[in-house]
């Protein structure tokens, strides 16, 4: 496995053609993903802070429901990570990797660790996770990307959703509202707050698509103004 951080693959983004570039790192201050091999998947032409405030970030992140564009929910701190590693790819720091099965050997990986993984051919994470021992995903593009449902979950941001994208065969990660409750086939995420921070990703391994032997579906409780953003979203559509 290589030492330093790495460029797995760059070329045209499957969303929408712009140059799009991924990177692979190997430390992370993460505690609720846990030790794991961080993807991160970027615009190449231009700082994850510019694409984010131009709606360029589609590129990478598709038509999802938390982008800045629309709900502004969405988790990652583009400013902090993102930004960093977009600043050392662009000042030529990051090599291409030459064997992507020896960047995952042995790790537990998590793809998109900004970014959506349908954004990159589906055979650059099948390469990169071929000998890894896990792997987490999560794709907002489910409708458009099967070829992603052994790595990765349907991200889903209503039941609806989430009965859609069970009925054509994934497994889902939900986020729900403070007032919407946990059906059957459904778990509360256990490296969440609402869980106690029970365990770490890398330790609980349910979320890597129809691979992992978990075959119920995890949800997690949005929170603070994310929750709020949410509620509000919600009630739009449904009106």
């Amino acid at each position: 496995m290589p030492k330093t951080s790495v460029i797995l693959w760059q070329g045209a983004s499957l969303l929408d053609g712009a140059p799009i570039v991924a990177i692979a790192t190997f430390k992370s201050r993460n505690a609720k993903t846990g030790d794991m091999v961080q993807t991160w998947i970027l615009r190449a032409d231009m700082s994850p802070t510019d694409a984010l405030a131009s709606g360029d970030d589609a590129s990478i992140c598709g038509d999802c429901t938390h982008r800045p564009a629309n709900t502004g929910s969405c988790y990652v701190r583009v400013w902090q990570a993102p930004r960093s590693i977009w600043g050392a790819y662009s000042r030529g720091r990051y090599t291409r990797a030459p064997d992507l099965a020896d960047v995952g050997a042995g790790r537990m990986v998590r793809l998109g660790s900004y970014g959506d993984p349908a954004a990159v051919p589906a055979h650059v994470w099948r390469e990169l996770t071929s000998q890894a021992a896990g792997v987490t995903g999560y794709t907002h593009q489910w409708r458009q990307a099967p070829e992603l449902m052994a790595l990765c979950m349907a991200s889903a941001d209503s039941s609806g959703e989430a009965i859609t994208a069970r009925a054509m065969g994934w497994r889902t990660f939900r986020v729900r509202a403070p007032d919407e409750e946990i059906s059957a086939r459904e778990f509360m995420c256990p490296a969440s707050k609402e869980a106690g921070y029970k365990t770490d990703c890398a330790s609980c391994k349910a979320c890597g698509g129809t691979s992992s032997r978990a075959k119920a579906s995890p949800v997690i409780m949005a929170h603070g103004g994310t929750a709020r953003r949410f509620v509000l979203t919600r009630n739009a559509v449904a009106a």
